[in-house]
């Protein structure tokens, strides 16, 4: 596993959060990845042992998720409350942009950070998701998040993940899912094996999904003319090959559309697609930053 250093900052609203500082060089932009709503700074432990060192990686996680303190207000975990907690991080660390890899949930930060600071974004990879999103995949998700789940040891999680999510991965070996199960869970005092993230999370992703849909589309205007890497998996059933191609369209020549094959919502970012992908990405970022554009 690359090397890197636990962090944190204090939110302005008094939360202490947590990131992993991979070390890197200071003459270009840092990587800073944002995780999907149940996930962590973990999930990016594949794009730390193939950048870091060529590239400072930086990979927060979100409050109440991982080892960032839960919001004792769950109204609070929506994507604009995201947002000022990433712009608080950038600006504590005098970073002035960065390039953005956003799985699910944290491309939409992406996005809607783009849409009122787009000079802090160099480029963006958005992992799996869009301005629309597939309804059966918002109530797969329901299914799940904000459920609690216990397992009495790392084996019987990783098992149980492999039942579950199947049809998301359905290539992986037992190893794969170990390796999940230990980016997604934590143990707790008992020694049982929990989901790493607080179950109140799961409120106000439930009611903005319960109302009707604004429309997500002006949010692209902000990353239009920037590098920007659309990763799709083949499977999924949250972003759909219309809305990925439409929006790669949107963005402009600037943008790359890419299906990770085999795989759903969301690629885990070790697919060879998904690697090539990113090194395709960081080098028009670094035409860039030497060009000025």
């Amino acid at each position: 596993m690359a090397a890197f250093e636990d962090r944190y900052i204090t939110s302005a609203d008094g939360l202490r959060l947590h990131y992993r500082d991979y070390p890197g060089p200071a003459d270009q932009p840092p990587i800073l990845c944002l995780p999907g709503l149940t996930r962590n700074s973990r999930d990016f432990e594949p794009v730390a042992e193939r950048f870091a060192g060529d590239w400072r990686i930086i990979a927060l996680d979100f409050r109440g998720r991982g080892g960032s303190d839960p919001d004792p207000q769950p109204e609070r975990y929506m994507p604009r409350t995201y947002v000022a907690d990433v712009l608080k991080l950038l600006d504590q660390l005098g970073i002035a942009d960065a390039v953005f890899f956003g799985t699910s949930l944290g491309g939409i930060v992406t996005m809607v950070l783009a849409s009122t600071d787009e000079e802090r974004i160099a480029g963006a990879m958005i992992n799996d998701v869009g301005p629309e999103v597939d309804q059966r995949g918002i109530e797969r998700i329901r299914g799940f998040v904000g459920h609690p789940r216990r397992w009495d040891d790392w084996e019987a999680a990783a098992r149980a993940f492999a039942e579950v999510q199947a049809d998301v991965f359905p290539a992986w070996k037992h190893d794969q899912w170990l390796a999940f199960a230990h980016r997604v869970c934590r143990e707790d005092q008992g020694g049982g094996i929990v989901l790493d993230y607080d179950m109140a999370i799961s409120q106000p992703f439930n009611e903005a999904n319960e109302s009707s849909q604004f429309n997500l589309w002006p949010l692209l205007d902000g990353l239009k003319g920037k590098p920007v890497a659309v990763l799709r998996g083949e499977l999924s059933d949250l972003f759909s090959q219309e809305v990925a191609e439409r929006m790669v369209r949107e963005l402009g020549e600037q943008a790359e559309l890419i299906t990770v094959h085999n795989v759903g919502h969301p690629p885990a970012l070790d697919e060879p697609e998904s690697v090539a992908a990113m090194e395709r990405l960081l080098g028009r970022v670094r035409t860039a930053v030497r060009t000025g554009a």
